[in-house]
């Protein structure tokens, strides 16, 4: 054998592209799965196959060509129960199979979070239809937030301000679910100071944590993120409780992605993730070991820092701005003129505000890096073909 472990990589956008660098470079041999060719993270890995993740035959059928050691999960969309089922048949799904079942949709982690552990969430309610979506409100109040039980990097998320309003956050939330099941959460509008990420490692030693994660969004999409963020001792001890109370529940090894709104020295738990986080793509350039680095190793069983720390640093991101498959990139010098770094995505097809890179930053501060960030992802220009 002249590889460590063969990892099925179920998903294969930025976020898998840059594990499988990891994991490679720890000896993994990686088979990269998406429904499209020719994906971000099949271009480094070892083999691809081409399949809907919904398609549970599919899936199966992939499973049992290959044989691998791990099966890595790093989309939402995928026949959950067919995970399951080839766990119980002696597969390791990663971090595990009721993992990928719960965060799959946003209704089964937030029951998980607020009814069987009891962490402190916002006020929600769930509705598949517009007359749901109403009498939902009638509990919330307004302003309040509409999102899909199932969907990802923030599409069909909407903030509502009134009645008037809620019929085009029902239609775009359908527009922007995945899966097959028509359902969303309506939850009271939380005043928070700011919004974090706190990527937290289950592996064979414990439990790890990374510093906090601030980030910003637009539209349900992160658009840019900093790593560490300032947060009081309380909130950080708050945060890390109920990061570990849920993961344990959840059970495996692997990174997790666990969000929280923060006010003051109150904590509010906000979604989860069993796999690395867009908005820790910042640990690229912060930390000595990045998010995709503590992922493989944790999968693969080995040694986790007992303390991971971060130096001032920031991700802003590249987007584009139309539909294209005819892509080329300008700017990149003048980008990174200034110390700042540029990773393109690769990706074969654009559309309006779709991720194709981010520029990472670091500096003596938060703020400054921020700042360098931004100015680098503003200078990568888009050049489309006809």
């Amino acid at each position: 054998m002249s590889h460590t472990a063969t990892i099925l990589l179920l998903g294969s956008g930025e976020l898998g592209r840059e594990f499988v660098i990891s994991a490679k470079r720890l000896g993994a041999r990686v088979i990269a799965c998406d429904a499209y060719d020719n994906a971000p993270a099949m271009q480094l890995a070892d083999a691809r196959e081409v399949f809907s993740m919904l398609d549970g035959a599919a899936l199966r059928a992939v499973a049992e060509k290959h044989r691998p050691d791990y099966i890595v999960p790093e989309i939402e969309a995928i026949r959950t129960e067919v995970l399951a089922e080839l766990e119980a048949e002696g597969f390791a799904v990663v971090p595990s199979a009721r993992a990928a079942q719960l965060t799959m949709n946003r209704d089964a982690i937030r029951d998980l979070a607020a009814g069987h552990l009891g962490l402190a969430t916002s006020r929600y309610r769930y509705a598949t239809s517009l007359e749901e979506v109403r009498a939902a409100v009638d509990f919330t109040g307004f302003p309040c937030v509409i999102k899909p039980v199932m969907s990802s990097s923030g599409k069909g998320q909407s903030t509502v301000r009134a009645a008037q309003e809620l019929e085009a956050a029902w239609d775009y939330a359908c527009a922007g679910m995945r899966g097959d099941r028509v359902r969303v959460i309506v939850e009271a509008f939380v005043a928070f100071d700011y919004e974090i990420t706190l990527l937290t490692i289950r592996h064979r030693g414990g439990i790890a944590f990374c510093p906090p994660i601030g980030h910003r969004q637009e539209r349900g999409d992160y658009q840019e993120s900093w790593q560490p963020t300032p947060m009081s001792a309380p909130a950080i001890a708050a945060a890390q409780d109920m990061a570990r109370r849920v993961v344990d529940d959840l059970g495996g090894h692997g990174l997790y992605g666990v969000e929280f709104l923060v006010k003051g020295d109150e904590v509010i738990f906000s979604e989860l993730s069993p796999r690395p986080h867009d908005t820790g793509m910042v640990t690229l350039a912060s930390q000595n070991l990045s998010e995709f680095d503590l992922h493989a190793r944790a999968i693969m069983g080995l040694p986790i820092p007992a303390e991971i720390r971060a130096r001032p640093a920031a991700s802003a991101v590249i987007l584009a701005d139309r539909d294209s498959t005819q892509l080329a990139y300008e700017g990149l010098a003048e980008a990174m003129a200034d110390g700042a770094d540029i990773r393109i995505f690769a990706k074969p097809a654009s559309r309006p505000f779709r991720r194709m890179g981010i520029a990472l930053a670091t500096g003596p501060d938060v703020d400054s890096a921020r700042a360098k960030a931004r100015k680098a992802a503003s200078q990568v220009g888009i050049r489309y073909g006809a």
